[in-house]
């Protein structure tokens, strides 16, 4: 009795094929995984540059390092 080429054990073409498929598979959500985590961590810091210009001018009127005067002008600057 002889066997097909496609007998269950891998044997053939088609398996290759599939190894190489899964392998490309693994490679892109891999490739995925690391795209997703540094978008992440770069989006975190920018939220917080967003709001730090506004922030570190009302910590410096508070800390007396300006007045309000120059407070008020910056302030417009900003917004």
């Amino acid at each position: 009795m002889q066997i097909g080429m496609m007998d269950g054990y891998g044997n053939g073409m088609g398996s290759g094929i599939m190894g190489i498929l899964w392998l490309i598979f693994w490679i892109l959500i891999i490739i995925g995984l690391v795209l997703l985590i540094k978008y992440l961590w770069e989006g975190s810091g920018a939220r917080m540059e967003q709001e730090s210009a506004l922030e570190i001018l009302k910590k410096k009127y508070a800390r007396g390092e300006i007045n309000k005067e120059e407070f008020e002008e910056k302030k417009k600057d900003l917004l």
